[in-house]
């Protein structure tokens, strides 16, 4: 009876050493050492896409989408983010982004999009939708109670549709010139691509958090010849012990030259500006 008497005591010494431990753990520190970490934020960005559709008999020239059909007041774009600490070094992470942007404007020149040409003076309707889905391996190689530095490896797999539609003429391949009525032509660029890249966060007071990410990566694989940029920096507030709010500014430039089916061609989209959001950990 008095080992039992001691195990309970010994129990319960633990038991309130962890309580107290996890009570003195601050809510930036709750970001660091927490299981589950989610972020869900959008963006007031500056966008930069330039795209290329070659036609069946011909090498068209490059659009700049922003400065030819304007920025679009029907726009999308989030950005959410989730990290699974399995243990305190080994990490999965997870990235959804969504931009979606959807102009139209009467343009002062020809353009060439494939096989099609919209005519000069006619309303042309752009829409351009870009999705991000990232699944990576992430290792802390520096942990203490206010910072982590951690390398990751991963694979981003990316989504780009572009759109145009109204009047235009249609180029067969023997070359002739067809008329056409309205006109809506999209194509699109499936991409996997793998990631590797840094993550640091610090604790510097008992409720701010400071972090820095970076991706990098430039492959030729199977006809895609691609490279992804992908900075961000961050602060974020936690006004209690599991939710905050945050502000950070993004960088992302992709570029992919391709001769596949769907899409013959290069494309390069890039945005850049602040990104506001949620987060909560758990």
């Amino acid at each position: 009876m008095a080992s039992v008497g001691r195990l309970l005591v010994t129990g319960t010494l633990l038991a309130g050493v962890t309580g107290v431990a996890q009570a003195q753990m601050t809510p930036a520190q709750s970001l660091i050492q927490d299981k589950f970490v989610l972020n869900l934020g959008g963006f007031v960005v500056g966008t930069d896409v330039t795209a290329r559709l070659n036609g069946s008999s011909s090498t068209n020239s490059d659009i700049d989408f922003d400065q030819t059909f304007g920025d679009g007041s029907d726009a999308t774009r989030i950005r959410a983010d989730a990290l699974w600490r399995i243990t305190p070094n080994h990490h999965l992470r997870f990235l959804y982004f969504n931009n979606t942007n959807t102009s139209a404007r009467a343009i002062d020149r020809n353009i060439a999009w494939g096989d099609y040409t919209f005519q000069a003076g006619a309303t042309v309707e752009a829409k351009t939708k870009f999705q991000i889905y990232e699944l990576a391996y992430e290792y802390a190689l520096w942990r203490t109670a206010d910072v982590e530095i951690s390398g990751s490896l991963g694979v981003h797999y990316m989504k780009l549709s572009q759109q145009l539609a109204g009047t235009a003429t249609f180029t067969d391949a023997n070359g002739v010139t067809k008329a056409a009525s309205f006109v809506r032509k999209e194509n699109s660029v499936p991409l996997p691509l793998p990631v590797v890249g840094a993550r640091a966060a610090w604790a510097f007071a008992p409720q701010w958090v400071l972090e820095g990410q970076g991706q990098i990566f430039k492959a030729d694989i199977d006809g895609y010849d691609g490279r992804i940029t992908d900075l961000r920096a961050g602060v974020t507030w936690m006004f209690s012990q599991n939710f905050g709010v945050g502000a950070g500014y993004n960088r992302f430039v992709t570029t992919v030259e391709t001769s596949k089916e769907k899409f013959d061609g290069h494309v390069r989209l890039g945005y850049s500006g602040v990104q506001l959001y949620l987060t909560g950990a758990f």
